[in-house]
């Protein structure tokens, strides 16, 4: 232990953290750059906080507050100690409706205080597209806005006390007229009030440098405003007294279409008169899908308020007639505007990636102009990209005259790095002759900082300097930030990584088959740390869970990079830190459709497990539920289900069978089926054939061994609307397909038997080389069906992912992966497409539940709610996961975790369930966590029809 680290541990009450794990989570944030701190501290409270100063300011080691991490422009990274806020000092202290004030802590959620505030009719102001994991600690510090800025202001607006500790120690309150100002700060401004006058440029967005100018007289000498937007170098912020606004009752979305972006540009300052709440910009490139969008290239959101839904359309109304528009919508529907701002708040996601699947990156993230001017901005902007040989997607806060843009710069070669310095240091000359700020939201930070003499000049940057020195004169808080900078093109995040592709098992088909650029697709926003599941959302569980940021997306992606890097993460993939990070993943995919850049952990997951036991011993659970299928096929063919089932009953046997399997002792063993679904089949009497589409009906293990009856359901669906089923050969031969088994006689002398797998429980524990056995041997099988057109109905929506994502992604140079992935069809879908005319049994009931994870991210559930909406099931289905999650939820050491994620959504769902309802759950981990944490029967869509049917019969 470090002389530091044991000094800090006597001194605080919170957590210190100067292990591997701790340190690699917060060698970055959401900016292109990367800094190893030697440790983080999560300060218990103000005393911690001073105590950690103090420690700190002895040994000279520089210290940064950090917040939710989503600062864009390196801010939030530092080599000395970090403070995390999240952990601890994270509550909302006290809220004043009648003064429309909140005392708040550093590490406060945003949207927790909305939450709060909201039942009172009032709101905070600023609402960054980060509401639901920035802090209101970071928001403070980096001055941040959001879209509803043209309405409330920037975060300095909302200010009106905030206490700090300085990095001497001393405990200031800062307020107007110079309450709580450090020695020293007074006489400086006294000393140029002539530059503070005159050297700020007049706009709504101007968040560079030091807001100096906020010390003026006739400003109020308002230190705590003056504060905002120091980005954590002057004092560490402990808690804050912010102003509340009134929130509109009703709210309706003018959604208004230009043929391009500068025409959006130059509507929105015309549309400010009016008093929109928003006047947010966004092109055509950077939407994944024009439905539901009026026609054009780019759009304007611009949102309304008023006391009733009639008040606010009349005003979004208003601006439609006032704007010079090519289409326009107006939506008052509060989900349908839901729907259209997340489209919004991905973009600083989405934008990451090109149209054609190129990287892009932050940098040049939110610089703002006089909103006037924007327009032409945007033009010289766009001139500018042309001439470097760059592209990016401009889209923002078009009412404030602020734009975000990622490009995609080239950050991995000398000479790209090259080209990313001349081309921010032109365009900051740009953004100064359009009279703006190089920062109208995130920052400075490293991204910008070093070009502030360009904006302010020589003479005020050194004031901003003395500034500094007033309030930290050791340089101890946050060093190379706003004063001194470090150099725009150091410190980049990707320096430390191989140039060379690793060698993996996944084909990585968006990421050129490179891991490296997978892991590179987390650029940090921290979607993955939401503390609450908006619609039918998934990502991320175990973050939820556990509130611990190794266990989220993010984390996750951070400590992958690290151990690519191999600089603090150094045994590659035999590392433990990432092993023990990856173990509470519960694989659910949510990451894949829910993060805006589509990380895809449930994958890396699979790769590293892979290579950690490569030539090595795995755990118990890898060989009891990774080989599920195997073990389930033998007592199938020796007919033991009986002898097994009874064995399992007795507690004794079955406790030691599972310490053994690596098995939870608090899981009930499922019970195997007497009778499998293919012996079912080859037994069943034979109705008359239907004339329809021929469908082959795929025999997943749950569903072969330990759900049947969700396959004899599934028959009877899909027969009565008149499709012939089949089932996929079970002979390595060229046999026709009929009835799954016929086939000539010489190909029955020559011909292996074998049963089709999609290989989940194999890809989920990462044993990945059988699973490409497996696979390849049932596309073997499945030869004959795939020079047919028959779809392949897959009832269990984890095979169907597997099939649809894991299969050609792990056999990618296999061209029938592919061809058999493109054939997939869930039950829905295959009654959709294969059987139009038909129309279902009327069950008219409610319906609860929760869309299948892997159905949410890979497949898509849209076919599935037409059907459940022509059958009378209503209701719409919760989202998250389920938390049993395959084997997760019963590999010992993870059943609290698997119980928390049942709590999350499903369990509450179903207990909120009315009289009646039927409790949908298409998945068998689902059904299953339903029967042991809630006692409740979860049925299969195919059932909850079948028996719809049979009472239609009666």
């Amino acid at each position: 232990m470090t002389d530091l680290e044991a000094a800090l541990r006597r001194a605080v009450r919170g957590e210190v953290g100067f292990d591997v794990t701790s340190r690699a989570l917060t060698t970055m944030d959401a900016s292109n750059y990367r800094r190893v701190p030697l440790g983080v501290v999560a300060p218990a409270d103000a005393d911690d906080v001073a105590a950690v100063l103090e420690v700190c300011r002895e040994r000279g080691v520089p210290v940064v507050a950090r917040g939710g991490g989503t600062s864009i422009a390196g801010q939030a990274t530092g080599t000395g100690v970090v403070l995390d806020f999240t952990r601890h000092m994270n509550r909302l202290v006290g809220l004043d409706p009648q003064a429309r004030t909140a005392v708040v802590q550093p590490g406060l959620v945003l949207d927790r205080l909305q939450d709060a505030a909201a039942p009172h009719g009032l709101r905070f102001g600023p609402d960054p597209s980060t509401h639901s994991r920035c802090t209101l600690g970071g928001m403070i510090g980096n001055n941040s806005c959001g879209s509803h800025s043209v309405a409330w202001g920037t975060t300095a607006d909302s200010v009106l006390e905030l206490s700090v500790v300085t990095a001497r120690g001393r405990r200031l309150r800062l307020g107007q007229q110079w309450a709580g100002a450090p020695q020293g700060l007074r006489e400086l401004v006294d000393g140029d009030l002539a530059r503070l006058r005159t050297g700020f440029p007049d706009l709504p967005r101007r968040i560079s440098g030091y807001a100096l100018d906020a010390l003026l007289p006739e400003n109020g000498a308002d230190v705590a405003r003056s504060f905002c937007g120091s980005e954590g170098t002057l004092g560490v912020l402990t808690e804050a007294v912010v102003r509340l606004v009134d929130s509109p009752r009703a709210r309706a979305l003018a959604v208004l279409g230009y043929a391009d972006e500068a025409g959006a540009a130059e509507a929105a300052a015309g549309l400010l008169p009016l008093g929109p709440l928003t006047a947010e910009g966004m092109a055509v490139d950077l939407v994944p899908s024009t439905e539901g969008l009026p026609r054009g290239g780019a759009w304007l959101f611009v949102e309304t308020g008023g006391d009733t839904e009639a008040e606010a359309r009349a005003r979004a109304e208003a601006v439609v007639r006032a704007a010079d528009v090519v289409d326009a919508l107006v939506v008052t529907d509060p989900a349908g505007q839901r729907t259209l701002w997340r489209i919004r708040e991905d973009a600083s996601g989405t934008a990451t990636r090109m149209p054609d699947g190129s990287e892009a990156w932050p940098g040049w993230e939110d610089c703002a102009v006089p909103p006037a001017r924007l327009g032409g901005y945007l033009r010289d902007f766009r001139s500018l990209l042309t001439a470097h040989g760059l592209r990016g997607t401009p889209y923002g806060h078009f009412g404030d005259g602020c734009i975000h843009v990622r490009i995609d710069f080239d950050l991995l070669t000398d000479a790209g790095v090259a080209r990313f310095r001349r081309f921010s240091e032109e365009l900051a000359d740009v953004v100064v002759a359009h009279g703006g700020s190089l920062s109208g939201e995130h920052g400075d930070g490293q991204a910008r900082a070093e070009l502030l003499p360009r904006m302010y000049g020589a003479e005020t940057v050194a004031l901003f300097e003395r500034a500094k020195a007033v309030w930290d004169p050791d340089d101890l808080l946050n060093p190379g930030m706003l004063v001194r900078p470090a150099p725009l093109d150091t410190n980049l995040r990707f320096s430390v990584l191989p140039r060379e592709p690793v060698d993996v098992a996944f084909g990585y088909p968006s990421d050129g088959g490179d891991f490296s650029a997978a892991v590179r697709r987390c650029v940090g926003v921290a979607k993955c740390r939401t503390t609450s599941v908006s619609g039918s959302g998934v990502m991320c569980p175990s973050f939820r869970a556990t509130g611990e940021e190794e266990h989220s997306t993010r984390g996750r992606a951070r400590l992958l990079h690290e151990m690519l890097a191999g600089e603090l993460v150094t045994d590659g993939w035999r590392s433990t830190e990432v092993r023990d990070a990856l173990d509470l993943c519960l694989s659910c995919k949510g990451c894949r459709s829910d993060c805006p850049v589509e990380v895809d952990m449930a994958t890396y997951k699979a790769e590293f497990l892979h290579h950690h036991y490569e030539g090595r011993r795995r755990p118990a659970a890898h060989y009891a539920m990774g080989w599920l299928p195997v073990w389930l096929r033998w007592a199938a063919r020796t007919r033991t289900a009986p002898v097994v089932n009874a064995l399992a009953s007795v507690r004794p046997l079955a406790a030691v069978a599972k310490r053994l399997g690596g098995i939870a002792g608090e899981r009930e063993v499922p019970r195997l089926a007497g009778e499998t679904f293919s012996r079912w089949w080859r037994g069943r009497r034979r109705g008359a054939a239907g004339d329809g589409d021929l469908v082959v009906l795929w025999p997943d293990t749950f569903t072969e061994h330990l759900s049947p009856s969700v396959g004899r359901a599934a028959v009877r669906v899909l027969e009565a609307a008149g499709l012939r089923v089949a089932l996929p050969p079970t002979l390595r031969s060229r046999g026709v397909i009929g009835d799954g088994t016929s086939t000539s006689v010489l190909a029955l002398l020559t011909a292996r038997r074998g049963q089709v797998c999609c290989g989940l429980t194999y890809v989920s524990t990462g044993q990945l080389d059988r699973a490409r056995t497996v696979m390849r041997r049932t596309l073997d099988l499945m030869a004959p069906v795939l020079e047919t057109s028959a779809p392949v109905v897959v009832l269990e929506p984890s095979c169907a992912a597997a099939l649809r994502t894991d299969l050609p992604e792990l056999l990618h140079d296999d061209p029938r992966a592919a061809r058999l992935a493109s054939r997939v069809l869930t039950f829905a879908e295959a009654l959709e497409r294969h059987a139009p005319d038909w129309t279902p049994p009327a069950v008219n009931l409610p319906a609860v539940g929760q869309t299948h994870c892997h159905q949410h991210a890979v497949l898509g559930d849209a076919a599935d709610r037409r059907l459940r909406e022509s059958a009378g099931l209503t209701g719409e289905l919760s989202g998250g996961c389920c938390g049993l999650a395959g084997n997760f939820g019963f590999e010992a050491g993870h059943y609290e975790v698997s119980a928390a994620c049942a709590e999350d959504q499903l369990l509450p769902a179903v207990r909120e369930a009315p009289d009646g309802a039927v409790v949908l759950a298409d998945g068998f981990s689902c059904r299953t966590q339903l029967e042991q944490l809630a006692g409740v029967r979860g049925r299969h869509l195919a059932e909850v029809l079948a028996e719809g049917l049979e009472g239609e019969r009666r």
